[in-house]
C-alpha cells in the first residue's frame, strides 16, 4: 500500500469519526428553521400576508441542486454563492439571519474563519497526519449537505403526515 493510500485511509476513518457531528449540525439547523419558518407562515396566514404563504417550505430538488453544485466544484466559496442565489430567488429558504441558506454559509466558512467544518477539517487532517485540509473541507461540506438533503425528505414526509 502507498503512502498516499493510507493517509486517505486515515483521512477516511477520521471522517467516520466526524460523521455524527456533521449529522446533529444540519439536523439542528434544519429543526430549527422549519419551527421558524412555520411562525413565520402561521403570521402570514393571519395578516393575509401571499408573500410568505411558501416561507421556509424547501423542497428536496432545491436541495439537490445545491449538492449538485457541491460535487461540482473544488471551491467552497462556489458552494456558499449558490446558496446565496437560491436564497435571492425566493423565500423556500427563509430570508435573513434566520434563513437555513445562511447557517449553511456558516458553518462552510473560509479558510480564515472558526467554522465548524473548516475547524473540523483541521482535526480529521491532525488526525490523519495529513496537510490535505481543502479536500477533507469539501468532503465535509458535501457530506454535510448530503445528510441535510436527507432530513428534508424525513422533514417533508412527516409534515405531509401531520396535515
Amino acid at each position: 500500500m502507498s503512502d498516499l493510500q493510507r493517509e486517505e485511509l486515515a483521512i477516511q476513518k477520521e471522517i467516520r469519526f466526524a460523521e455524527d457531528q456533521l449529522v446533529l449540525w444540519i439536523q439542528k439547523h434544519m429543526d430549527d428553521f422549519e419551527i421558524h419558518a412555520r411562525q413565520v407562515r402561521q403570521k402570514a396566514e393571519r395578516e393575509n400576508d401571499r408573500n410568505k404563504k411558501n416561507y421556509g417550505k424547501l423542497e428536496e430538488s432545491q436541495f439537490r441542486n445545491v449538492i449538485r453544485v457541491a460535487e461540482t466544484t473544488d471551491s467552497p466559496e462556489v458552494i456558499k454563492n449558490f446558496l446565496l442565489y437560491q436564497l435571492g430567488r425566493d423565500n423556500k429558504w427563509g430570508a435573513g439571519k434566520d434563513s437555513l441558506a445562511v447557517k449553511i454559509i456558516a458553518d462552510i466558512g473560509s479558510a480564515d474563519s472558526d467554522s465548524r467544518l473548516y475547524t473540523l477539517a483541521h482535526k480529521v487532517a491532525h488526525g490523519a497526519a495529513s496537510q490535505n485540509i481543502h479536500s477533507i473541507w469539501l468532503d465535509l461540506i458535501r457530506r454535510y449537505l448530503g445528510y441535510g438533503s436527507r432530513y428534508l425528505v424525513y422533514l417533508n414526509k412527516k409534515t405531509k403526515r401531520n396535515k
